[in-house]
């Protein structure tokens, strides 16, 4: 678990699919993840299951499309989290 102890990921496009196996993966790893959809109860219920597996998570919902949003969620993650190390684009 501790290959990516102390980093933090963000995955946009997490909450389904392949974004949510790689949020999972990551944290699996021990990465705090941010998880980034459309619909912020999705995203939480991606961000729940990596609070499961004991480490830090945070769900936002977000249009990536959309600068201000976008800019939105990466701020609430370098506050929240601590910064970005790894980013998905999967959105």
């Amino acid at each position: 678990m501790a290959e990516l102890e102390g980093k933090v990921a963000l995955v946009t496009g997490g909450s389904r699919g392949i974004g949510r196996a790689i949020a999972l993966r990551l944290a699996q790893d021990g990465a705090a993840v941010a998880v980034c959809a459309r619909t912020e109860g999705t995203a939480q219920k991606t961000a729940d299951e990596i609070s499961a597996l004991g480490v830090r998570s945070l769900a936002r919902s977000a249009d990536v499309s959309d600068m201000e949003q976008a800019a939105s969620v990466v701020d609430a993650v370098v506050t929240e989290l601590g910064g970005i190390d790894i980013l998905v684009n999967n959105a």
